[in-house]
């Protein structure tokens, strides 16, 4: 048996197109424009691909997009006047921070500062709170991404064992709490593993999903694997580079082995990744219904 491959970028594609169809039907019933701006502090090469990234999906997608490319030695308090200046923009729905700051800049300070109306990252204390609750405004963007993976690929969740590798604010928890929801694309049974687990593969190998988001390369083995398990992995590693210079990436599962035992599993890259920025399009379109009052 050789898993079905759960192609991210064939589902993020798909979910654009049905975001556009919602971004043409607010300007023409509600004459309401989705707006998204990004932060970028310093010249960090990564950071400015993203950044790029997430501007041109924005326009492609009909939302009102402003960028802000901040020299590296803006101080917090330069920073901080910025944030309240968006905060108070009716143009702008969401606000997004890139990450990382340079480091004279306080990260939390400056994510706490942002709005929990525009935080479409999700990342604010108070989002945090109301997804623990089970009444979320906005999805933290990877695990949000992972759910829908799951979701639409025939994924059964409800009542599924489901076993995280990795205990991060950004993936592990979120997904964990995500899941174990009282909601549809949710009900599962959940563990979260990590690296003071005793015995990892024996939480693993009851896995019927499995998340992985350890932040190392080919983690995860067959012989940790149950057979005929759906296996997301989130990981992406830089493992070497070709003759000409282009990067050669892994993720967090041993992909060769691993897809021989699972029923499903993601690639990487092409599984997981193209799904964030996607979810943060459906995040800003929402921003923009909840403020309109539409939602």
């Amino acid at each position: 048996m050789t898993a079905e491959l759960i192609k991210g970028a064939q589902v993020a594609k798909e979910i654009r197109e049905e975001l556009k169809q919602e971004i043409a039907e607010l300007k023409e019933k509600h004459n309401v424009v989705p707006g998204l701006v990004t932060v970028l502090v310093g010249a960090d090469p990564a950071s400015q691909v993203y950044v790029g990234q997430k501007e041109k999906t924005s326009q492609e997608l009909g939302i009102y997009s402003e960028r802000y490319d901040l020299p590296e030695n803006t101080t917090q308090e330069e920073l901080m006047k910025l944030i309240d200046k968006l905060n108070k923009d009716p143009k702008i729905n969401g606000i997004l921070v890139q990450l990382p700051l340079p480091k004279h800049l306080n990260e939390e300070e400056v994510l706490y500062a942002i709005d929990p109306e525009k935080d479409v990252d999700g990342f604010h204390p108070v989002n945090v709170g109301k997804l623990m609750i089970g009444e979320p405004h906005y999805l933290p963007c990877t695990p949000a991404g992972i759910q829908q993976l799951l979701i639409r690929s025939g994924t059964q969740i409800e009542g599924a064992e489901v076993v995280v590798v990795g205990r991060s604010n950004i993936v592990g928890k979120p997904i964990a709490n995500i899941l174990l929801q009282k909601a549809p694309g949710a009900n599962a049974t959940v563990t979260v593993v990590h690296t003071r687990t005793k015995d990892m593969a024996f939480h693993t190998k009851r896995a019927d999903i499995l998340i992985v988001a350890a932040g190392v390369a080919n983690y995860i083995k067959a012989d940790m694997v149950k057979e005929g398990a759906v296996v997301i992995d989130v990981g992406v590693n830089e493992i070497g580079k070709t003759a000409d210079g282009k990067r050669i990436l892994a993720g967090d599962v041993e992909f060769e082995s691993v897809k021989e035992k699972a029923s499903k599993i993601t690639p990487v890259p092409g599984g997981v990744g193209p799904m964030t920025i996607t979810m943060l399009m459906m995040n800003t379109v929402r921003a923009a219904k909840l403020a309109a009052g539409i939602a």
